[in-house]
């Protein structure tokens, strides 16, 4: 019965997203000019090309932003409930500091962090 009831949400998901982008695509307000076909409205014509490389580190930048982001959305619930969940906890937060901070000290070891 379970996997029934999985099944079925997945298809109401479906069906749901589906009808929420044909009611945005009928009900929104269509304006077809030459500016809104720009890959950028911001009233400046491009010059260039747009196909540029853009150097590996400002994504690995990123990559860790993002990594270190989620840490603090991992933490907060955990400091909320910490009281409630006692010792056990406390060592897997631990555990969880000790992994990252591997990780940052392998990105920094790679001089991952280093803005050039």
């Amino acid at each position: 019965m379970g996997s029934e009831a999985l099944v079925i949400f997945f298809i109401c998901a479906l069906i749901m997203v589906g009808a929420g982008i044909l009611v945005s695509n009928l009900l929104a307000p269509k304006s077809k000019n030459l500016q809104k076909e720009e890959p950028y409205e911001c009233g400046i014509p491009t010059q260039g090309t747009a196909w540029i490389q853009f150097r590996v580190g400002y994504y690995l930048f990123a990559i860790i932003f993002l990594i270190f982001d989620v840490e603090t959305v991992f933490i907060f619930p955990w400091a909320v409930g910490m009281k409630q969940a006692g010792l056990a906890a406390f060592i897997e937060i631990v555990i969880f500091f000790l992994v990252l901070g591997l990780g940052l000290l392998y990105a920094w070891k790679k001089k991952a962090l280093t803005w050039e």
